[in-house]
C-alpha cells in the first residue's frame, strides 16, 4: 500500500538526512565504511502556534526550519564523514545562516536590480523592465547551479542526492527498501528543493513585474520585504504539485526536473544503501494521514 506520510530529505557530506513526521535522521558513510546515524525528536513552532499551519505563513516556516536541519545534518556529516573536527554549535549556524541569507540577497536581488538600470535608457516600460531583471536573476541562478555542479567534492553530493530521491520514490511506491528496488527509480523528484528555487525564480519574474520602477533602493527593499511571500506562495504550488496526478500539473513542473539533471547524479549501491538507512530511521510504522 502506497503510504500516506510525506517525507522529505537533503544530501550531505557522504550522507543523507531524511525528515519524517515526527523524527529527522541523518546518516554519513564514515571513513571506516561502516553508517552512523544520528535521530533526533522532530519538533517544529508550528506546535505553539498552530496559526503558522496556514497557507502562506506554513511555506515560510517551513523553509526557514529547513534551513536550520540543513545546516545541523551537514556539520554533523562533516564531523562524521572526518572533514571537520566537531560539529558546529548554535552561534556558528546562526551566522551561517546569516552569510548564506547575506550571500543569496546579494547574487539574486542586488546584483540582478542594480545590473537592470543600465537597460533603462533602452526600455522605459516598468513592467519591461522588471521583466529584463527577472530574466537576469534567472540566468544568474542557472550561471550559479552550473558552476557548482563541475565542482568534483560537490558531484559526489549529487549522487547522494540522487540517493535520496530515489529512496522516497521507492517509499513512497510502497515498495521494500532494498537497494535492488531503489535503484529502479528516478533521481528526479517533484517536490525536490532544486524545482522549489526555479519556482521561486518563477513567481518572483511575475510578481515584481507590478512593482513598478522607484529609486534603486526601494526596489532592493521591496524584493527583499516581499521574499517571505515569494517563499509562500512557492511552497504551496510545489506542495500541490507533489500530491497531484494532473498531466497538466506534471507539463508545468517539468522545467524543475529537467534541471535536476545539473544537481542529482546515479548513485552507487553504497550510496543507496545510506539513503535508506536514513529513510528507515524516520518513516512511521503505521501510514499516518497528512
Amino acid at each position: 500500500m502506497k503510504p500516506k506520510v510525506t517525507i522529505g530529505g537533503q544530501a550531505v557530506i557522504e550522507g543523507v538526512m531524511m525528515r519524517g513526521p515526527g523524527h529527522i535522521a541523518t546518516a554519513v558513510r564514515e571513513p571506516s565504511g561502516s553508517i552512523t546515524v544520528k535521530k533526533e525528536v522532530l519538533t517544529s513552532i508550528t506546535e505553539r502556534y498552530p496559526i503558522l499551519k496556514k497557507p502562506m505563513l506554513r511555506g515560510v516556516v517551513a523553509l526557514g526550519e529547513s534551513l536550520i536541519h540543513g545546516l545541523k545534518a551537514l556539520s554533523f556529516s562533516a564531523q562524521a564523514a572526518g572533514e571537520e573536527g566537531e560539529e558546529l554549535s548554535d552561534k556558528e549556524i546562526a551566522m551561517t545562516m546569516c552569510f548564506s541569507l547575506g550571500l543569496a540577497v546579494l547574487l539574486f536581488v542586488i546584483i540582478p536590480t542594480y545590473a537592470a538600470k543600465y537597460i533603462h535608457s533602452t526600455i522605459t516600460d516598468p513592467r519591461l523592465l522588471n521583466l529584463a531583471e527577472g530574466v537576469l536573476r534567472m540566468v544568474i541562478f542557472f550561471a550559479y547551479i552550473f558552476a557548482i555542479s563541475r565542482m568534483k567534492d560537490i558531484q559526489r553530493v549529487f549522487q547522494y542526492h540522487g540517493a535520496e530521491h530515489k529512496t522516497i520514490h521507492a517509499y513512497e511506491a510502497g515498495l521494500p527498501l532494498t537497494v535492488e528496488n531503489v535503484r529502479g527509480f528516478s533521481t528526479l523528484h517533484p517536490r525536490c528543493g532544486t524545482a522549489f528555487l526555479l519556482i521561486v525564480m518563477i513567481v518572483s519574474i511575475i510578481m515584481f513585474a507590478f512593482l513598478g520602477w522607484p529609486d534603486l533602493w526601494l526596489r532592493i527593499l521591496s524584493r527583499i520585504v516581499l521574499m517571505p511571500v515569494v517563499a509562500g506562495l512557492s511552497y504551496e504550488i510545489i506542495r500541490f504539485a507533489g500530491r497531484s496526478d494532473n498531466s497538466v500539473v506534471a507539463w508545468a513542473m517539468a522545467p524543475g526536473l529537467w534541471l535536476q539533471h545539473l544537481t542529482t547524479r546515479e548513485p552507487s549501491d553504497d550510496q543507496i544503501e545510506v539513503a535508506i538507512r536514513a529513510l528507515e530511521e524516520v518513516r512511521p510504522e503505521e501510514p499516518v494521514t497528512t
